[in-house]
């Protein structure tokens, strides 16, 4: 059994406007270390799998940022998606090319721009979900342990059945549910048996080729006449032809909410999906006043702010509870609990065509 991992890095990352922009979006930029989020995610799984079986599917636009920044990478494990159509689609096509290379693997679907601190952790939990994987038709997920009642994410709840894999708990899915109002995030803190939906998955290639047939055919039937396409001269243009035909569908939709054999295993390795400014603050040093400081910032009387400078001085008195991102050409002034929205000026972009700050 071969293990791969396919990398999902075709997001623009919208709710870290302005810093995240279409020509350089989140994965690509360096938001904790020196290095990028998705250089790091290549050599945190290379702990496990070798680049030769680490897949990203990204877009055409970055598919020169991917070159550049992990040049090592084999240039036929880029997947290019002709367009955004959602995780199912984008883990469709990669487990349609994967399955043409490995007949007998399994597969780690990751996103490109989380944050992970216990890598050692990290790649004990993967190796869990891989032999739990190879057991069955199950598909595995990682459902991390809530510390608060984050609205931001969806979450998944597990039943009382629980077995042991490799000294680690594992359960049952019930069901997964959308982001919840707070008081519903509380209540799920206080259950005890819901967990973060990571977005991370692990299963065996035929496994997951098998549920989209079942589930979603209209995807499957796609992939199989894209499977005919592989390895002749035209198969790029065929296959982005058909790929705009697959619905915008995501996997946790399409299938994970409705498949049987389904499990998480809780996990608590310093994991955060970055998804906005406020992340910042769970990942960042705070300075007295509980501030996350970038660049050249002078602030009297500041508290508990996210202040980023682009080099120009940026002087703050007497505020609290903001974020101020200052960048070449866009300088972003917000309440941190109108994070989340920050995809709303960019939809105002759009409508008043200004994409140049898009």
């Amino acid at each position: 059994m071969t293990l791969t991992c396919v990398i999902m890095a075709g997001g623009k990352g919208e709710r870290f406007w302005p810093k995240s922009r279409t020509h350089l979006p989140k994965q690509f930029l360096n938001i904790s270390g020196n290095k990028s989020m998705i250089q790091q995610s290549i050599e945190r799984l290379e702990l496990l799998i070798p680049i030769s079986q680490i897949f990203i599917v990204t877009n055409e636009l970055y598919a020169e940022l991917l070159k550049a920044q992990i040049p090592h990478l084999p240039h036929d494990n880029i997947i290019i998606e002709p367009v955004g159509r959602n995780t199912a689609p984008c883990i469709g096509l990669a487990s349609l090319i994967i399955e043409s290379k490995y007949s007998d693997s399994t597969m780690i679907v990751i996103p490109s721009d989380h944050i992970i601190q216990n890598e050692t952790g990290f790649i004990d939990i993967l190796k869990t979900a891989a032999k739990l994987a190879n057991d069955g038709d199950n598909l595995i997920t990682l459902g991390i342990e809530p510390t608060y009642p984050e609205t931001g994410y969806g979450y998944i709840e597990s039943t009382g059945i629980e077995q042991t894999v490799n000294d680690v708990k594992v359960y049952k899915v019930n069901k997964f549910v959308e982001k919840p109002n707070k008081e519903v995030a509380e209540s799920y803190l206080e259950a005890g048996n819901f967990y973060w939906n990571s977005g991370i998955f692990v299963w065996r290639t035929e496994v997951i080729r098998k549920y989209i047939q079942q589930l979603m055919p209209e995807v499957h039937d796609i992939l199989e006449t894209m499977k005919y396409a592989l390895g002749g001269m035209n198969a790029k243009e065929i296959i982005a032809e058909l790929f705009v035909k697959m619905p915008d569908q995501s996997i946790d939709y399409g299938i994970m909410e409705k498949a049987e054999e389904i499990f998480v295993i809780p996990c608590l390795f310093g994991w955060d999906d970055v998804g906005s400014w406020t992340a910042l603050e769970r990942i960042d040093e705070l300075d007295e006043n509980g501030n996350v400081i970038k660049g050249n910032i002078l602030n009297l009387d500041t508290k508990r702010c996210i202040i980023e400078s682009n080099g120009k001085l940026i002087a703050t008195l007497g505020i609290e509870d903001l974020i101020i991102v200052d960048t070449e050409d866009v300088t972003l002034i917000c309440t941190k609990e109108k994070a989340q929205e920050v995809k709303l000026l960019l939809k105002e972009l759009r409508m008043q065509k200004l994409e140049q700050y898009l």
